[in-house]
């Protein structure tokens, strides 16, 4: 902070004259008044270090088509009334475009991004942004709305850009023409590691095999994935940068990826203090919208869509984890939601493994052998914390055929054949 020089009585005119000339040259170079301390090159100053990224309309989408340099919501497949997220119910029309990533030339990590678009009554476009830190973890995905900038959790240099066109069923969607992004940095260094969330919340089967999620995944009857009230960590399909871990009060667990959004709400991301809970700020961490509003009449007993809650649903299930739990019927779990409590994190600390078995889950075991009791399972593509890794069992997998097993809890291992691990973790 710049501090400015007591002012001393001039003996004469030629005096004052060189005091105030040198005050300015003082100025104009940016060289600190006498006294003041110097400038830290390591600390950036808020508002500062601004950078664009002007993306083109292009990119993997989900029921969005782009076309004559805009983009707007794909028209249903014949035989549909309408594409929907599986686990909403057919509460909106909404789709996705992915717009990829942009490497800035300096971290950043507050973005506005200004979107020009045709908004009939009733439709809406969300913007949201993500970052990857060094060890390739993304942050949430965070809405950037005007007025209110999206700010991640720390800053870095690769970033990520998707849009969500909404529509009731009734209405023309949005038309997208253009989007910008507007960087700058709004801290100085990272922020404080928060502990990861985790919550016991009520869980619900989504079944509607054949349907399609928000992603684009057509559900099967054995399917591994799950479906969380905030598109915030919705993840691309067969991606698990979004992982669950759910464990029933008898000790089975299940690791899966979030690849739907619902039950009830879209916007609901209710693991989140406040900051970063965008909505519903007003109910503890950890409760649901829908657990509220079930339980205490909260928002007059509905949701966020306007419809009378029937359930305290805060997880919807897919068929495949929901038997793999041995769940006879809709209950309680805990849920550990795997992406949070990272930022700060060094890379080398960070083991992580993602399941690649093209055909079916793979199982956990309470020893490192084939053998040892079903603790529960790994979802395909989902990403699961790494410990250390041990000799046991020899394993065929996607992986070649390998004696060795990654342990992922205590007295849980699962084959280092089915999973692909992002470091080398070190032996237990």
């Amino acid at each position: 902070m710049r501090t400015t020089p007591r002012r001393r009585p001039a003996s004469t005119p030629v005096v004052a004259w060189v005091l105030a000339a040198a005050a300015v040259l003082l100025l104009a170079t940016g060289v600190a008044a006498i006294g003041a301390s110097p400038p830290d090159p390591g600390v950036v100053t808020p508002g500062t270090d601004a950078q664009r990224w002007n993306p083109q309309l292009a990119g993997s989408a989900v029921r969005v088509q782009v076309d004559g340099g805009a983009a707007r919501l794909a028209s249903p497949r014949d035989g549909e009334s309408a594409q929907r997220a599986g686990s909403l119910r057919g509460a909106q029309r909404q789709g996705y475009l992915d717009l990829g990533t942009h490497t800035f030339a300096r971290a950043v990590d507050r973005f506005d991004v200004p979107v020009t678009a045709d908004r009939p009554p009733g439709t809406s476009v969300v913007a949201s942004v993500r970052s990857r830190d060094d060890a390739g973890r993304w942050s949430e995905w965070v809405p950037a709305t005007p007025g209110s900038p999206a700010v991640l959790p720390a800053p870095s240099r690769t970033v990520g850009l998707r849009l969500t066109l909404l529509s009731p069923d009734t209405a023309a969607g949005p038309t997208v023409r253009k989007v910008s992004v507007h960087a700058d940095r709004e801290i100085g260094g990272q922020r404080t590691l928060t502990p990861r969330a985790s919550y016991k919340v009520f869980a619900t089967r989504e079944g509607l095999v054949g349907g399609t999620t928000s992603n684009g995944h057509v559900i099967t009857e054995n399917d591994q994935f799950v479906a969380l009230p905030s598109r915030q960590a919705l993840d691309a399909d067969g991606k698990g940068d979004y992982s669950v871990r759910l464990c029933t009060d008898a000790g089975k667990c299940a690791t899966v990826p979030v690849w739907d959004v619902g039950p009830w709400n879209t916007d609901d991301d209710y693991w989140n203090a406040v900051p970063p809970r965008t909505t519903y700020t007003d109910l503890p961490q950890g409760m649901p919208q829908a657990q509220a509003a079930f339980q205490n009449q909260y928002n007059d007993g509905e949701d966020g869509l306007g419809r009378s809650v029937k359930n305290p649903a805060g997880i919807d299930v897919a068929d495949g984890t929901f038997h793999a739990l041995g769940l006879d019927d809709n209950s309680f779990v805990t849920v550990d939601y795997l992406w949070t409590g990272r930022a700060g994190e060094a890379p080398g600390d960070v083991h992580l493994a993602t399941a690649d078995s093209p055909q079916n889950p793979v199982t956990v075991r309470s020893t490192p052998a084939s053998g040892g009791a079903d603790q529960g399972l790994v979802g395909n593509d989902a990403q699961v914390d790494v410990q250390c890794h041990v000799t046991g069992d020899s394993v065929t997998g996607s992986r070649g055929t390998s004696t060795d097993w990654l342990r992922v809890d205590t007295d849980r291992y699962v084959p280092a054949a089915w999973m692909a691990t992002t470091t080398p973790p070190a032996a237990c």
